[in-house]
């Protein structure tokens, strides 16, 4: 189940919050020294208070996942089982959230448009693709 889950993180979470703010970033700015927050600065500060809910919200809703669903968030490896505690008692796609949130820290923490155009684009696609795809099979 491990590998599972290291999989599943590795390529959704690692693309979304990885390997596309790092493409923006090298292709945006010549230097992360100009873009980046300086320690105990409002926007430092504003970007660790987003970062750190939505970490633990993501890992919080990968480990009910895992524990509760036998399955991962990835659409190839879907828990089997629905989720119902924590955070899925009260919000429809509480792991789409804390990305959000880590998005957000991203888009604060490094001062470059392009990651908050990517954090909009990641929240429309989503916004499309679980109506459309994920909830005709949850019926």
């Amino acid at each position: 189940m491990f590998l599972r889950w290291l999989q599943a993180v590795l390529l959704l979470q690692g693309t979304v919050l990885v390997a596309v703010p790092a493409a923006i970033l090298h292709f945006s700015t010549p230097s992360l020294r100009d873009v980046i927050a300086e320690p105990g600065s409002t926007r430092f500060v504003f970007a660790l208070a987003m970062a750190v809910p939505g970490l633990i919200l993501a890992a919080w809703t990968m480990s009910l996942f895992i524990r509760f669903g036998d399955g991962t968030a990835a659409p190839w490896d879907p828990p089997q089982k629905l989720v119902i505690r924590g955070p899925y008692r009260h919000v429809r796609n509480p792991m789409i959230s804390g990305v959000l949130f880590l998005l957000i820290a991203e888009s604060m923490f490094f001062d470059v448009s392009g990651l908050l155009v990517w954090t909009t684009v990641f929240f429309v696609g989503n916004s499309v693709y679980f109506p459309l795809v994920e909830e005709p099979g949850l019926r």
